[in-house]
């Protein structure tokens, strides 16, 4: 019997963390394989909304947040909800994203976050540099907008926990004051916080792209192939795809919303849920957009892409089975008309992702439990862009048997 070929490293997922991985990790001098069903950017990485949030360091779980539950059931069209035909699976995943939402939890979360980001931020700049990628980035800062005192002041906390983290910003408190730097907005949001370090790429599926083209250019390969079966084998792991058999000497699990499955073919059960998000993509906008805005109490985002805006967002926990419900890329879309003035809305083209995402709102970092040449990296929810090049190091870290940058405990797949 032939045996199976041997891989230094095989890559699992060709999305913006499994390609990034496979790039630091051929920097460090492995030979890096990446295997992927259907091949670079073609799900959630495709097209998301572009932006860098490094900013963003509080976890979905909120002290208090599923006093809002009922509500999330009762509003299908709402920022965030679950389908009723889903609710019953769920019900694991939302008591443990109710005890995240405890204070020590909710904080230790927010710690740990804070830490990725800086690290990921660095990293990013590194990343940036290594594969001559700043024409593909756009660093116009981003607003986030409040449409009465009662909500930007039920904000301030928030922007007080990002002071203590070193993040800096600006309070505005005038429809004036927010159009100096964002002209044509309506009036009613009469409040916002500018975050001037906020960045963007141009495009999330461009940028995915260029990354894996300087990977493939520098020696590494990437195949389409769907896997069948992981699990340990002699002095390494043993994966079956729809294209043969290979060993490889380590394994990088990167498989965005379907890792949880690969995970549980070696004996580890992790509750990774899907959150489900909408966008439409507007290809001659009309508007003049100059900075990614956030509508903070209506759950979406309006960015740059290429040429055009992407207005998206929303959180359905929804699984990855169901079918679309593109109303919430209509009513987004509608509700961007309203605070736009003159957005042109025809012409759009709708889209649904799958964020993987874990009840602490942290990702999964670090060596399978039950298989040590397996390192997970998967779970990032809205931040899988933003956390791809500092994750990249980390996994690169723990190939190479060094000491990663951050305390990775806190990311553990063990943690629940």
């Amino acid at each position: 019997m032939t045996p199976a070929p041997r891989f230094d490293v095989i890559v699992i997922g060709a999305g913006i963390i499994g390609v990034s991985a496979a790039l630091q990790l051929q920097a460090s001098g492995r030979d890096v394989t990446v295997v992927d069903r259907k091949g670079v950017a073609a799900e959630t990485s495709r097209g998301n909304a572009g932006a860098f949030a490094f900013t963003d360091i509080e976890p979905l779980a909120t002290p208090g947040i599923m006093r809002k539950a009922p509500g999330w059931l009762l509003d299908p069209l709402g920022p965030l909800s679950i389908p009723p035909a889903y609710a019953l699976k769920i019900l694991p995943w939302l008591l443990r994203f109710w005890r995240a939402s405890w204070s020590d939890r909710y904080q230790a979360s927010m710690t740990a976050q804070a830490e990725l980001m800086r690290a990921s931020q660095a990293a990013l700049e590194r990343q940036i540099k290594s594969v001559d990628g700043e024409r593909l980035m756009r660093r116009d800062g981003q607003l986030q907008l409040y449409e009465s005192e009662r909500e930007f002041t039920a904000s301030r906390p928030a922007w007080d926990v990002r002071r203590q983290h070193g993040i800096v910003f600006e309070l505005l408190e005038s429809p004036g004051a927010i159009a100096e730097i964002q002209p044509g907005l309506h009036p009613r949001f009469t409040h916002a916080g500018f975050t001037p370090s906020w960045m963007n790429t141009c495009d999330p599926a461009v940028w995915t792209r260029h990354l894996a083209d300087t990977f493939l250019s520098r020696g590494g390969a990437i195949d389409i192939a769907g896997i069948h079966t992981l699990a340990p084998a002699e002095n390494g792991v043993l994966v079956k795809t729809s294209a043969g058999v290979r060993t490889a000497g380590q394994v990088v699990v990167a498989a965005g919303a379907w890792s949880h499955h690969l995970a549980r073919m070696l004996g580890d059960t992790i509750p990774l849920e899907t959150e489900r998000g909408y966008n439409t993509t507007l290809p001659d906008p009309g508007f003049d957009l100059r900075t990614h805005l956030t509508f903070t109490g209506h759950g979406f985002v309006v960015t740059k892409i290429g040429n055009g805006i992407r207005v998206g967002g929303a959180v359905e926990l929804g699984g990855l089975k169901l079918p679309p419900n593109y109303k919430r890329s209509e009513i987004l879309l509608k509700k961007a008309a309203g605070f736009l003035n003159g957005l042109k809305t025809t012409g759009g083209q709708q889209w649904m992702g799958f964020r993987p995402s874990l009840p602490d709102s942290l990702p999964v970092i670090g060596r399978s439990p039950k298989a040590g040449r397996v390192i997970y990296a998967f779970g990032h929810g809205h931040l899988g862009l933003t956390q791809s090049a500092g994750t990249a190091e980390l996994v690169t870290a723990l190939a190479n048997d060094r000491t990663p940058d951050i305390d990775l405990h806190p990311f553990s797949a063990t943690r629940f």
